[in-house]
């Protein structure tokens, strides 16, 4: 029984077995807890909405695009911890293995500290700058400061989930973290509805979590000395392995930036329609969650199995990994998009009474169904890219589907629907706009597949 659960939670070679078993092997676990995860975000939202009131799950809403875009460096340095550690577990290279992971530990604690003294000094006039309502503000500036105050645990778990992943074990910080979702969905009722804290009690609820789940990671990693060395001289800084995390680790940060700057600009767009948008954007983007995390974990799941094979010099197999991979993740997106339409209405009133609300939310979700496939393609031909060590591709991807399509077009259909009645033109442009970036990203990404500069990325 013990060799059998061992087995269970070893790490996955994956550049041996056919592909896209491996592939699904990976990324069930992977699946089910970026699930897990994206319950932290969802419960808040459904305990603040049914326990505080609209506005309050609004205030958690607005903080969240803001709250990304501060924790984009962590982003950058674990996507650029995992591809590093899939390619040295690929070639068998135990020591740079050793100091990718020590240096990244060090990097993280440096960037933790950093992001807790200036992201505090600046929460109050960003939330200003973007028009946040009078109503939510206060509520908005509590929860993204404890959120800050106790970074650590989001951060060390990014981080260090990363470094399990490129090892191949997925299924560790599964356990783990739906060990920390149960604690987050009890403090949040004892706090919000023992306690009576409202937004502040969500955010403190969501560290405390994070925190268990980070220190579990920790644990495991400790106990792999089989595979890498953690010992004191490790995790010294080491100024060629930090050169090359953020090299890598970078543009997948300035994506991510992009995607949450863009978010926060159309945040802006988004509160000049009052607090019933607001409040029907938070519940869209939390269903929204659950519906691209099958996109996610493929997209992780190719960045691993395309890192371990280029480290294995298996260029063939990874092309082999790519097309199977991104059918079965169209195909789950497929299925999803279905059950959204035709069950969007009742995800819907999870989040709130409020008849007008749930309708709103249900009508404007039926916008974006389709583009889940389309993202499908977009993130698993991406992690193939990024795998390989080509980052820069999907960044300029990123900054062209954000920049230059979707913020643009959604101002720009607000403008053109503006009427005497609707001052401020149709709400509808923030999804239509977000569905047009979708579907034209995933063009564009399969043209940069096909041109092949991803092969030429690897780091031996």
């Amino acid at each position: 029984m013990f060799e059998r659960m061992k087995r269970l939670f070893a790490q996955v070679d994956m550049t041996v077995g056919k592909p896209w078993e491996k592939i699904v092997a990976f990324t069930i676990p992977m699946l089910i807890g970026n699930i897990a995860q994206q319950l932290y975000n969802t419960v808040d939202s459904i305990v603040v909405g049914k326990y505080v009131g609209d506005n309050a799950l609004a205030a958690v809403g607005s903080a969240s695009p803001i709250l990304n875009l501060l924790l984009v460096l962590f982003v950058g340095i674990s996507m650029g911890v995992g591809i590093m550690v899939s390619q040295y577990f690929g070639s068998r290279d135990r020591e740079n293995l050793s100091l990718t992971i020590g240096s990244s530990i060090m990097l993280t604690a440096v960037s933790s500290i950093l992001l807790m003294v200036f992201g505090a000094m600046i929460i109050r006039p960003v939330l200003h700058a973007l028009n946040t309502p009078d109503s939510i503000i206060d509520w908005c500036s509590s929860y993204l400061f404890i959120i800050l105050m106790g970074i650590l645990g989001p951060a060390y778990y990014n981080i260090l989930c990363g470094i399990l992943r490129g090892l191949g074990d997925s299924l560790s910080a599964l356990v783990y973290l739906l060990i920390a979702t149960v604690l987050n969905i009890v403090l949040d009722l004892w706090f919000v509805a023992g306690f009576h804290m409202g937004v502040a009690g969500v955010a403190l609820a969501t560290v405390i979590a994070q925190l268990v789940s980070a220190f579990m990671c920790f644990l495991k990693l400790c106990r792999m000395t089989d595979l890498f060395d953690l010992k004191l001289r490790y995790l010294k800084p080491n100024k060629e392995n930090i050169v090359t995390v953020l090299r890598l680790g970078l543009p997948s940060g300035v994506t991510q930036a992009i995607f949450s700057l863009a978010m926060v600009v159309v945040q802006s767009l988004t509160n000049s329609f009052g607090e019933l948008v607001i409040a029907a954007n938070v519940i869209i983007m939390r269903v929204d969650g659950f519906a691209m995390m099958p996109n996610f974990s493929f997209g992780t799941a190719m960045t691993t199995y395309s890192g371990q094979n280029v480290g294995a010099k298996k260029l063939d197999r990874v092309k082999q990994g790519a097309k199977q991979g991104t059918l079965i993740a169209v195909g789950t997106s497929a299925v999803i998009t279905a059950l959204i339409l035709m069950f969007g209405r009742y995800l819907m009133a999870i989040f709130t009474s409020t008849e007008e609300l749930v309708l709103l939310s249900a009508n404007m979700m039926k916008i974006l169904a389709a583009g889940y496939i389309a993202m499908a393609v977009t993130q698993s031909l991406s992690g193939v890219m990024r795998g390989a060590g080509d980052t820069v591709t999907p960044m300029w991807i990123s900054m062209i589907t954000t920049v230059a399509i979707r913020v643009p077009l959604a101002y720009g259909i607000a403008f053109l629907t503006r009427t005497p009645e609707s001052p401020q033109g149709s709400y509808t442009c923030i999804w239509i706009s977000l569905l047009c970036s979708w579907v034209l990203g995933a063009v564009i990404t399969a043209f940069c597949y096909r041109l092949g500069r991803w092969k030429r990325k690897a780091l031996n």
